[in-house]
């Protein structure tokens, strides 16, 4: 076996803290190498970058997700023992009801319709407000859209708040603080109101759509130990709905960093607003998802022992996949410290180049099966924000942090004399029918 580069748990930290979603690549470039340990004690973790780092940890084979969510993050982000912690049959019968829910063409373009409205009644409200701050508004929006189409009841006023409860979820995972904290209050308080709702439709006192997410959570079963099929609990199924919704409410950070790029890049939103494509949308969609951080990284832990490259894998062993990192590795993308949407014209769709949202195939690994509503809701969101509607940019502070986790402009994108396009889109680019068929890098 090979020696491999080991840092101390002080370093370690010291320079996550200084790097935040650069860590891994630039601990790994000092290194010369794909793959380094850190020192924790008792617990080794070993970090891993690249498109063969990438392969090697989406094989179901080789790692397990039991016991690699820290408990801080499912105390916020996923939920206590969610889809997330889950392998083998187990994961496989719960993945297939969300891709039933998340993937089947006619739920996404119900979703997608939805959202269509939700942008329009933003419009018009924006319309009337002298600063709008679409990080906010657009998690509002989503919520509203997200709910309408999982079937859970909303009313505008009580939007806010959910929207609010939602992101800080999201924001929680990032932080053992204030903002942890904030987000366990944000889970417990949603839990118990999507459980009551379960409970409601199970009870025959809530009408529901049948289809909808919270119609199938609802009646959701697994086998038990016996192997008789039950029901979730309440608090499980709440859990699984949110897991179906909530990651819609996050897309709010995809949105901002895409008003970022026409912002910043104006060409392309000169060229998306008067001769943009679906095809140019989807590019400029993709690098996005490319370029912006979202996700640092994500865990798992070793099923059995194992060797690669030339090092020792014990079983157990806690492993962290590079994802900022890899979608801007130089071996695989050219140019990749810059913006430029064009890499995605040949995109041969490599499953393990791509990661934003995880990687590998959607059927038997952990590659979130929400990624192609993130994908048709931003093509929407793009649309909306280049050709059917018109803004005014104020002077504000758009840095976004590279050490917050997770990280987006500072202003939140302030917009000012927003108004309906002369020529609006209101429809949005169509849906896709199929897996992404996307541009990329060459």
């Amino acid at each position: 076996m090979k020696p491999m580069p080991r840092i101390g748990l002080t370093e370690s930290l010291s320079a996550f803290l200084s790097d935040g979603y650069r860590f891994i690549q630039k601990c790994c470039r000092i290194y010369e190498t794909d793959i380094f340990g850190i020192n924790l004690p008792g617990k080794p973790v070993f970090c891993i970058h690249g498109r063969e780092a990438a392969r090697l940890f989406y094989d179901p084979s080789k790692f397990i997700r039991h016991g690699a969510v820290p408990a801080p993050i499912q105390k916020t982000l996923t939920g206590e023992k969610a889809i997330h912690t889950l392998d083998n049959g187990q994961h496989r019968h719960r993945k297939d009801m969300f891709r039933s829910l998340l993937m089947a063409p006619d739920r996404i373009q119900t979703l997608m319709e939805a959202m269509r409205q939700e942008w329009i009644r933003a419009r018009e409200r924006w319309s009337r407000m002298p600063r709008v701050v679409l990080f906010e508004e657009s998690q509002t929006l989503l919520t509203l859209a997200a709910c309408r189409w999982a079937g859970i009841p909303l009313t505008d006023e009580e939007a806010p708040q959910r929207a609010r409860d939602m992101w800080s979820m999201v924001d929680g995972f990032g932080s053992l603080g204030v903002r942890n904290w904030k987000g366990r209050a944000a889970r417990q308080r949603t839990e118990r109101w999507i459980g009551a709702l379960i409970e409601q439709v199970r009870a025959g006192t809530l009408p529901v759509e049948e289809g909808t997410p919270l119609a199938v959570l609802a009646r959701f079963t697994e086998p038990d130990a016996s192997g008789s099929p039950q029901v979730l609990d309440p608090k499980m199924a709440a859990v699984e709905l949110l897991n179906a919704t909530r990651p819609i409410v996050a897309i709010s950070t995809y949105i901002v960093f895409a008003a970022h790029a026409l912002h910043r890049y104006r060409g392309f939103r000169q060229q998306l607003r008067t001769a943009g494509t679906e095809a140019d949308i989807e590019r400029f969609v993709q690098e996005v998802r490319r370029y912006y951080p979202f996700a640092p990284f994500m865990g798992a832990r070793v099923r059995d022992d194992f060797d690669w490259q030339g090092h020792r894998f014990p079983k157990g062993t806690l492993v962290l996949l590079d994802i900022f990192g890899t979608n801007r590795d130089a071996r695989l993308w050219q140019r990749p410290e810059e913006f430029w949407p064009e890499r995605f014209r040949n995109w041969d769709g490599d499953p393990f180049r791509l990661i934003p949202q995880g990687g590998g195939p959607y059927e038997n690994g952990h590659r979130c099966p929400g990624e192609w509503i993130t994908i048709e809701a931003l093509k929407v969101a793009v649309g909306f924000l280049t050709q059917s509607m018109t803004f005014d940019v104020p002077k504000q502070d758009m840095d976004y942090p590279i050490t917050r986790l997770p990280t987006f402009p500072k202003s939140g994108f302030v917009m000012i004399n927003v108004r309906q396009a002369l020529t609006p889109v209101t429809t949005g680019p169509p849906v896709s029918t199929g897996p992404p068929v996307v541009p990329a890098a060459g």
